[in-house]
């Protein structure tokens, strides 16, 4: 039981790296099984266009994928644009704000796509087939401009033993794919690493109140979602009991649009007042008071900011 406790605990530290990893592996495998059954390259003047298709736009697609499923995606757009807003989406800082955001959000949805384009050039058979039809490749291992050689060239992806032949004097198509391959992941992690390192090193707070605050993050969420249904529940039979039952409905307080747009914020941490949510300076500062948000309206950013910074600097 010990050992099944430590291996939890350690998932629940680590749940962000576990779940980057899951997603690489499902990617991985993904482009394996679509390497196999569906790609064909045509070993003729389409290379080009075929392999770069099955290269870039699986990653592409995966890309917008990422955008579409992290929820702080939509956290940021969500009635940011309003007609009531209108100004503030136009004013510079809050460009930057957003900016800000989106810096974390798009590491995260870059995740998938980088793998499968690693994944498929550590595979090769995308990028040979696409290399094949290039005018770089043709000047490479066709010097006298032969169109028999070039024929040849194009028809490589199909032929193992042409592709020895024609490749005898220079890296392989493969060889350098699976080169290119490498060098693009040690790139990934370099980057990865000096991003961590550098979002540490500015970090408002130290290591373990950071700790703090992103266990505090995880629980309000989800303390807030257990309350947010119940009280959703609640309401919904009020409602419909008044329906069904011709009855005046009993008074029940629920959050205005105001108080909502309250909490849909979150505080750039500051050390005078270190509060880790909008719901913990609502809670703190009796956030009925209009004024006690509005007068520090210029430190308010959309509420994925905390939440990104966060789980950007718990990636590595």
């Amino acid at each position: 039981m010990d050992i099944l406790q430590k291996t939890l605990d350690f998932c629940i530290r680590q749940q962000t790296i576990l779940g980057f990893s899951i997603v690489s592996l499902l990617t991985a495998a993904s482009e394996h099984v679509f390497s196999f059954v569906t790609f064909k390259c045509p070993c003729n003047s389409e290379n080009m266009v075929y392999g770069c298709c099955f290269l870039l736009v699986p990653a592409f697609i995966l890309l917008l994928l990422g955008y579409m499923v992290n929820a702080r995606t939509w956290n940021l757009l969500t009635g940011s644009c309003s007609p009531e807003k209108c100004l503030q989406c136009r004013s510079l800082g809050t460009s930057a704000c957003y900016f800000e955001v989106l810096v974390p959000v798009t590491a995260r949805a870059l995740v998938a796509p980088l793998t499968w384009v690693a994944v498929a050039l550590l595979g090769a058979n995308f990028y040979e087939c696409a290399a094949s039809g290039s005018s770089l490749a043709k000047r490479l291992f066709c010097k006298d401009n032969a169109t028999d050689c070039q024929e040849k060239l194009l028809k490589m992806p199909c032929d193992e033993e042409l592709s020895a032949r024609i490749s005898s004097e220079w890296l392989s198509l493969r060889a350098q794919s699976q080169l290119i391959g490498l060098l693009l992941i040690a790139g990934i992690m370099t980057v990865a690493l000096f991003s961590t390192c550098v979002s540490r090193c500015c970090s408002p707070v130290s290591y373990l109140q950071l700790q703090f605050w992103k266990t505090y993050s995880k629980e309000e969420q989800e303390v807030f979602e257990k309350k947010a249904k119940e009280h959703a529940t609640k309401l919904a039979e009020r409602n419909t009991n008044s329906f069904f039952e011709a009855t005046d409905p009993a008074p029940f307080h629920t959050p205005s649009k105001e108080e909502w747009r309250k909490i849909s914020f979150s505080y750039l941490f500051n050390s005078r007042e270190p509060y880790y949510s909008m719901i913990h300076k609502y809670a703190s500062t009796s956030g009925h008071n209009s004024a006690e948000f509005d007068e520090e309206g210029q430190e308010l950013i959309p509420l994925a900011f905390a939440n990104e910074a966060q789980a950007a600097e718990s990636s590595l």
